[in-house]
């Protein structure tokens, strides 16, 4: 059975509408206007035990509306949602004991004590026996390398800091599952790189579950094999990520290197595919897929070619397309 198993999972917000100014205002006294928007429709997947699996979208898509849903914080308009065997809505104890939500732009430690504080009180409401807690605290804290944050006041640590010690709050209690909300929102490239390489090993050694959103598509790339890609609150791919650039980007790139001066004109170039770059020595061109082959042999009996690249466009730039559509 899957860890994870979503049907048909739907969620409807109804806003108020009020026109601009004092009239409107007087309006939206007598007669309130509203209207419903879609922000999940007929979402369908499922993750097995010890999945690490990325869940992209723009701004708006419903990520964190699914994620909300799947632990329990919202109710769906309509579909079914099973995590470890529970209705996450239903909040039942034992399910809640299991999973963590962790949401990158908001806080769960107490802004004006020590984090040890924070995580002591955590402990309490898990019942998580005091040895225990201390021996996880410690293995998690040197893991993150913020042992010595723990005893300061969360107001006073920066924000990498401060997001290495809700992410040992989220693990305090060992959740079997673990919902990721843009966790490395803000941070600098040694914390985004610190904490990608802890989740990893998280994920390796303990078998936790983890969905996991972010805009960092290095994030995406180094932990998750497999993507769930929603937009407009609708699933639209699920699969491995190497999928992605054969599935959407139907073209490669090409540099050739050439002897100085040798390079052609843009014109001439222009009947391979789209010219990207093009210096004395060096050309970049955007070739499509079924065209590689044959323009590549053309280009070297054409051309007296040093060294020739070819790539697959960066995962970064097709999901971005992804979006803009």
């Amino acid at each position: 059975m899957p860890i994870i198993e979503v049907q048909g999972l739907t969620k409807t917000f109804r806003t108020h509408k009020k026109s601009p100014g004092f009239k409107g205002a007087v309006q939206s006294l007598i007669r309130r206007q509203t209207e419903e928007v879609v922000a999940v429709k007929d979402v369908a997947f499922s993750v097995e035990e010890g999945e690490l699996v990325g869940f992209l979208g723009p701004n708006g898509a419903g990520k964190t509306t699914t994620l909300k849903m799947l632990a329990g914080l919202l109710h769906p308009t309509r579909g079914s949602a099973r995590v470890l065997g529970y209705v996450p809505w239903k909040r039942a104890d034992g399910y809640r004991r299991q999973f963590a939500l962790l949401l990158g732009q908001k806080n769960q430690l107490w802004w004006d004590l020590p984090a040890r504080d924070s995580l002591e009180l955590n402990s309490k409401i898990y019942g998580i026996a005091p040895e225990l807690f201390r021996r996880t605290v410690a293995e998690l804290g040197e893991l993150l390398g913020v042992t010595d944050k723990l005893d300061v006041m969360v107001r006073e640590l920066s924000l990498g800091e401060r997001m290495k010690l809700e992410l040992i709050a989220a693990l305090l209690h060992q959740p079997k599952v673990l919902f990721l909300d843009e966790p490395t929102i803000g941070l600098d490239v040694v914390s985004q790189k610190t904490v990608r390489e802890f989740l990893r090993q998280h994920n390796a050694t303990r078998h936790t579950t983890i969905l996991l959103t972010s805009h960092y598509m290095a994030d995406i790339e180094q932990l998750c094999r497999r993507v769930i890609i929603i937009d407009h609150g609708t699933i639209f791919f699920d699969g491995q990520l190497s999928e992605v650039v054969d599935r959407f980007a139907d073209f490669k790139l090409v540099t050739i290197e050439c002897a100085a001066g040798a390079a052609p004109s843009a014109e001439k170039l222009s009947r391979y595919g789209e010219v990207l770059e093009r210096t004395s020595v060096l050309v970049k061109l955007k070739i499509k897929r079924d065209r590689v082959i044959s323009a590549c042999k053309a280009l070297l009996d054409e051309l007296p070619v040093r060294d020739i690249d070819i790539q697959e466009v960066p995962i970064e730039e097709v999901i971005r397309q992804i979006f803009a559509r």
